[in-house]
């Protein structure tokens, strides 16, 4: 992917904030297949930034929420799969500076780089003006977001759920394991099977990542195990 100067003004111009120092966008965006100058520790400090403003955000607004509700609501607006999804609304993937086995795998498209990446631009836009001006960007960046939200929507995530149950009945622990990656690099599914103890069922989930085929792996064996109690 040919990357130039219309797409760092392009970047800032969908952030809504022009460098000062440019170096800093241009490391924030400089992945470690790079070189020794790569977005890693600016990745460090956005993730603080944007865990804490989430957070104050989700505190003002959610005045009655619990804390175990502003907890998942947090969890989801600073997950991977959301940081990427604002990335991508940025076109901040081709903008990015990647070596050349990430370039030819497609690197530039990819959940973990993305997600990354976006928190390596918010630090960078904190060390380049404020923490004031960093908070003003996040609120506009997860506006849509926040508005979309509502505290009695938040539950646990089937993995959690699941070994939850399993742990009151105490028994062991489910077992998750890959059974099959298909796609190329940049494209791949994950099939993943659950087994739980004590049950001849062997529940399959598939997704984009290992994570959401484990966690649609989990949503089946919780929704049998509650079938069954029900029964």
């Amino acid at each position: 992917m040919l990357r130039t100067d219309q797409t760092l003004d392009k970047l800032q111009t969908q952030l809504g904030y022009r460098f000062r120092d440019e170096s800093l966008l241009e490391l924030a965006l400089s992945h470690r297949s790079y070189g020794k100058c790569n977005n890693e520790r600016l990745e460090f400090l956005g993730d603080s930034i944007v865990n804490f403003v989430v957070a104050e955000a989700l505190y003002e607004r959610f005045t009655d929420a619990r804390e175990g509700q502003l907890s998942r609501m947090r969890a989801s607006l600073v997950k991977g799969v959301t940081l990427a999804e604002v990335a991508r609304d940025l076109s901040l993937g081709d903008a990015m500076r990647l070596g050349s086995g990430e370039l030819k795998s497609g690197g530039f498209r990819r959940e973990s780089i993305l997600a990354d990446g976006l928190e390596a631009v918010i630090g960078a836009v904190y060390l380049d003006s404020s923490f004031e001006t960093a908070k003003t960007l996040l609120a506009g960046l997860f506006a849509s977001r926040l508005d979309a939200l509502k505290p009695e929507d938040t539950r646990k995530d089937s993995k959690t759920r699941l070994q939850e149950l399993l742990q009151s009945r105490q028994s062991e622990l489910p077992v998750y394991e890959i059974l099959e990656v298909l796609g190329e690099a940049h494209a791949q599914t994950f099939v993943v099977k659950c087994t739980v103890h004590g049950l001849d069922d062997v529940f399959s989930g598939r997704g984009p990542s290992r994570r959401l085929a484990e966690q649609k792996a989990a949503a089946k064996a919780l929704k049998h195990l509650e079938g069954l109690e029900k029964s």
